[in-house]
């Protein structure tokens, strides 16, 4: 079944509710049918290659746009527009595509329009004729719906294949879990070129008829005026945009009175975090985890189920297994190893990559996910870390965020980013990179105590650096490699 079918039904089925609220308008069911439709007319006269770009920010646009590309049965290649010039131009010639749908103001925000033969401002097109009925075309499961690209914090990034059978998996296994309904309305600030804004925020509240409230840029307190106006029942938002919450001084739990459930996602929430969103707020911060290879949703804990430290159960028709990293043994629950995972949500493969696609997955079929983790009795997912960011000290192994979530516990300290060093004699010696909270000051050795109380006396770093800000990625996620980088000219020096 195609992704874009259900979608298209559903709105034709209640033309006259608004389904989206963006920063510019609200957008009825009728109107974004009717866009998608014109949509579909520009980029038939113009593309001739199975994939289609969109350069957008998060708003009602974005799902326009997909809607029109998949009518005609293209794939949809969301660009990161917060990439820079050369990495946004090398996914999009890698995807082949030769159309990238834009509109003006982000294409001034970037200061320049990327290369490619038919760059398609959405204002230049004619919405308020009556648009070239069409028929959507129709596809398969194994049909290629979307090339995402993953962030590339190693190497260049690689085109994520998902389906249009992944995508409605997803959908459906999201939906089961949230329990999302028509009555709800969805809150979020994600950009919808990254798998969790593309399927939970755009795509989640479409197909089950909720509304939904994009804002395009995170300012705190705007953010804040938008849910006291929209009363939404649900948000998602990575755990970061949480943190900068909890800094706005004009609000308290009432604001947060509408929300059933408030999920974070993207990268690991904190715990310290999310006991201060429970205390301040009275609300618990549902955790979710998943990755670009499968669509993403994997596990969710909601709130009836919260575990500290956990990332919840799997979500139905996912199975999960932990894999000893030498032997590639099956392990039983509670011990640790690296994460894989089987589903009609994992992807297809890596675009152009047979033999990256290959190693990606196992013999049995299980993806690899990288990620070191432990499964307690009742199926719930705890992450230790990322397998290639883990360091051995000392024959040790040593995961960086368990170190971080130390550090990000010492109220001076904003975030916190854990990489290795080279030792001759230990092999490895961890060095934490601080970025501290706004008008503090950070005290090396009350950190390195803190450290030594809780955790062996190898993990604790031997060297503390601060930062004005640490690197981040497009999507909040610390840049360990960059901070790695740091370390080199600082011997030098």
């Amino acid at each position: 079944m195609s992704v874009h079918a259900p979608i298209l039904r559903r709105l034709i089925t209640r033309p006259r509710s608004v389904a989206i609220i963006d920063d510019r308008r609200s957008y009825k069911g009728a109107e974004i049918v009717v866009g998608a439709m014109h949509v579909a007319s520009a980029i038939s006269q113009r593309s001739k290659t199975d994939t289609v770009a969109l350069l957008l920010p998060t708003s009602g646009a974005f799902p326009i746009a997909a809607l029109g590309a998949w009518m005609l049965g293209k794939t949809v290649v969301p660009l990161n527009y917060l990439l820079k010039p050369d990495e946004l131009q090398y996914v999009i010639d890698d995807s082949g595509a030769d159309t990238v749908l834009t509109v003006g103001p982000m294409l001034d925000h970037l200061g320049y329009a990327p290369n490619v033969q038919n760059l398609l401002k959405l204002e230049d097109i004619n919405f308020k004729s009556l648009p070239r009925p069409r028929w959507p075309a129709g596809k398969r499961d194994n049909d290629l719906a979307t090339l995402l690209y993953t962030s590339g914090t190693s190497g260049k990034p690689k085109g994520v294949m998902l389906t249009h059978g992944n995508l409605c998996a997803n959908l459906r296994q999201t939906r089961i879990v949230t329990s999302c309904t028509p009555a709800d309305t969805l809150f979020g600030i994600l950009p919808q070129f990254h798998s969790f804004g593309l399927t939970v925020l755009t795509l989640m509240p479409l197909s089950v008829g909720a509304k939904a409230v994009y804002s395009a840029r995170f300012v705190p307190h705007k953010v804040l005026e938008s849910i006291r106006q929209h009363r939404p029942t649900l948000m998602v938002a990575i755990p970061s945009m949480y943190n900068a919450l909890l800094s706005v001084k004009k609000t308290n739990p009432d604001d947060f009175r509408s929300f059933r459930l408030i999920a974070s996602g993207g990268e690991p929430l904190p715990r310290d975090v999310a006991t201060r969103f429970h205390e301040r707020f009275g609300v618990h911060l549902t955790e979710g985890f998943g990755l670009t290879e499968t669509s993403p949703v994997t596990n969710v804990c909601m709130p009836h189920q919260h575990r500290p430290g956990s990332v919840g159960p799997p979500v139905p028709d996912v199975l999960q297994r932990i894999v000893d990293i030498e032997t590639n043994a099956v392990l039983p629950a509670g011990q640790e190893g690296e994460l894989r995972i089987h589903g009609p949500n994992v992807m297809k493969g890596y675009f152009n990559l047979p033999d990256q696609t290959a190693d990606a997955f196992d013999s049995e079929g299980f993806f690899r996910t990288g990620d070191m983790a432990r499964i307690d009795e009742d199926q719930h997912l705890y992450i230790t870390g990322r397998l290639k960011e883990m360091l051995i000290v000392g024959g040790e192994n040593v995961f960086p965020r368990e170190i971080e979530e130390v550090l990000n516990d010492h109220p001076s300290v904003h975030a916190s980013g854990v990489v290795g060093e080279i030792d001759p004699v230990r092999g490895e010696i961890p060095v934490a990179f601080i970025e501290p909270e706004e008008g503090m000051t950070i005290d090396e050795g009350e950190l390195k105590s803190l450290c030594r109380e809780r955790l062996a006396g190898y993990k604790v770093p031997r060297r503390i650096i601060v930062l004005d800000e640490l690197p981040r990625n497009p999507t909040g996620k610390i840049l360990r490699r960059d901070l790695k980088a740091m370390l080199e000219p600082m011997k030098d020096e």
